[in-house]
């Protein structure tokens, strides 16, 4: 059975059971297993009268809800390959990805995104409204058409870094190879638990992890909670109280400093009580524990850590953090509080995920194991390889692309890493984001650009320069002080050798943002974007240094 015929049988077995709820202004919205097929069954009634065949590529531009989700699941039902576009992406863009892989249909939540299309081109395809694709008359109850495991489902866009964007082919049986997976650390994390998984969600859709999250939850018992209003997003965690939610290390980065940018503002004795019962925490879990440590511990819980976790959630038995590698301090912070943060990795060419974390026992500043059933390895300059039933098949109408990232039956990600003898994952960076001083020196810039956020309060972005140079500088967004960024600087530089120290930056208030085109849709660097928005003032460092030589 498929990913797509098991979560139909879920759907008819449980038809009281709720499945699906959004959060609006402090209220669920909830819908049922009866609901959701009917929502899925008015759809593919809609599809059928359009003329949509199985193959046809299919675009689907809207905000996470729970028409998405039935959208999503009428057209794989009907055969149609789906393309979840991002709904705040730019209009051009949007329209590129659509005329790449030659979109027959596009489904819009809402008129405001529809007439985006409409103003970007002019020989669109049919572009229909979620509400005459879900108010029409027409309904069809039965199976799902028939889908081989090496049939397409989705064509997933890479957020482009650098370059165009390609979409990613994903079958039906990379994804029901997935869920399988990602159901069986699940239900370690939860096991013993009993009742629905309760999941909260604020992540768009359209993206693979995203999207196989969404997916795991209809596959499974539980009750997944949409946050649609990223504004409230500590309100509404609190109101769903999650077993566990997905996330990006962004956010859980913004936490702990906000957490400990406040706890610095308080007396004196305060400070005091949480830096020793921090220090206490690690000397317990390093087994150097001795003197007052207990003391100080038992202090810090009362006053802090539960504190804290309770006003996070009360019933987190884990955040899950995904899309770029948690810096292990950050993960450490959480766990003092008593909630653990469970890695992942993967890229969307894995279907999301290759490596997560075991709710048993786990690595802080590691991503885990392979999952069982994929193999990995270093190549190259510890490229990690990657090959199993989680690989896609290709790139959408690019073979040249394909063949450059599948090698030997290996898919290549890009990314350098490391593993332990106990087969833990670290991820380093990206190797294409390597810079090369003059000197012949490889740098990796993510660890040195976190650590150095790290310090440096009320920073936003930090970004690395120096390819073909003789030092690196740095570029750093955000509402900070000069003499923040030189302390914060000294302090870093002093655990580096020489050639990884940081000699220059420079400095902007305003943050890199989407709509710039500084950061792609899932927020990540636009490294080449940033470096030619930026190039000027860095050059004026290098020359500057030149000159007082």
């Amino acid at each position: 059975m498929n990913f797509i015929d098991n979560i139909f049988n879920q759907l008819h077995t449980n038809p009281d059971r709720q499945v699906l709820r959004e959060v609006h202004d402090g209220e669920f919205f909830p819908a049922d297993s009866r609901e959701l097929l009917r929502l899925i069954g008015h759809a593919r009634g809609w599809l059928r009268r359009a003329g949509v065949q199985k193959g046809d590529r299919c675009a689907l531009l809207a905000n996470n809800s729970i028409r998405w989700a039935a959208m999503d699941l009428a057209l794989m039902a009907e055969g149609a390959i789906v393309v979840p576009l991002y709904a705040r992406q730019a209009a051009d863009e949007l329209v590129f990805i659509m005329k790449d892989c030659g979109a027959l249909l596009v489904c819009c939540g809402d008129e405001e995104l529809r007439s985006e299309i409409t103003e970007h081109w002019n020989d669109h395809p049919p572009l229909a409204l979620f509400d005459e694709i879900f108010e029409n008359e027409h309904s069809v109850d039965a199976p799902p058409v028939n889908i081989a495991p090496e049939d397409p489902v989705t064509i997933i866009y890479t957020s482009g870094t650098s370059g165009e964007p390609k979409g990613v082919i994903l079958t039906a049986g990379n994804v029901t190879f997935m869920l399988g997976a990602t159901g069986s650390r699940l239900d370690r994390l939860m096991e013993g638990h009993g009742e629905p998984d309760q999941v909260f969600h604020y992540l768009p859709f359209c993206f693979a992890g995203s999207w196989i999250l969404l997916l795991s939850c209809l596959s499974r018992n539980s009750l997944l909670s949409m946050s649609t209003d990223l504004n409230k997003l500590a309100d509404e965690l609190k109101l769903a109280a999650p077993n566990y939610c997905l996330n990006v290390p962004a956010l859980l980065e913004r936490i702990r400093s906000a957490v400990e940018g406040q706890i610095a503002q308080k007396p004196a004795i305060i400070r005091a009580i949480y830096r020793n019962g921090r220090k206490a925490w690690m000397n317990k879990r390093e087994r150097t524990a001795s003197g007052l440590d207990g003391l100080w511990l038992a202090l810090a819980n009362s006053l802090f850590f539960s504190k804290i976790r309770a006003k996070i959630g009360p019933h987190l038995k884990a955040l899950i953090c995904g899309s770029a590698p948690l810096t292990k301090e950050t993960q450490l912070f959480f766990m003092m509080l008593g909630i653990p943060v469970l890695q992942v990795y993967g890229l969307t060419e894995t279907t999301a995920i290759c490596t997560m974390d075991d709710p048993r026992g786990f690595t802080p500043g590691r991503v885990g194991p392979a999952i069982p059933g994929i193999e990995m390895k270093l190549g190259e300059g510890d490229e990690i390889l990657v090959r199993g039933p989680n690989i896609f098949p290709g790139y959408w109408n690019r073979p040249e692309a394909t063949s450059g990232a599948m090698r030997d039956g290996w898919f290549h990600t890009g990314d350098q890493g490391a593993v332990d003898a106990d087969g833990n994952w670290a991820i380093i960076g990206r190797i294409k984001n390597l810079l090369i001083l003059s000197s012949g020196h490889n740098i990796a810039p993510e660890p040195i650009e976190e650590k150095l956020l790290q310090e440096i309060p009320g920073a936003t972005h930090v970004v690395l320069q120096g390819n073909g140079k003789g030092f690196l500088t740095a570029i750093i967004t955000g509402p900070v002080e000069g003499d923040q960024v030189e302390r914060a600087m000294e302090k870093v530089n002093t655990d580096l050798p020489h050639y990884k120290n940081i000699r220059g930056y420079v400095q902007r208030e305003e943050p890199l943002t989407i709509e710039s085109g500084l950061l792609t849709a899932n927020g990540k660097l636009k490294r080449d974007a940033i470096s030619a928005e930026f190039r000027d003032r860095i050059e004026a460092i290098y020359e500057s240094r030149k000159l007082s030589v």
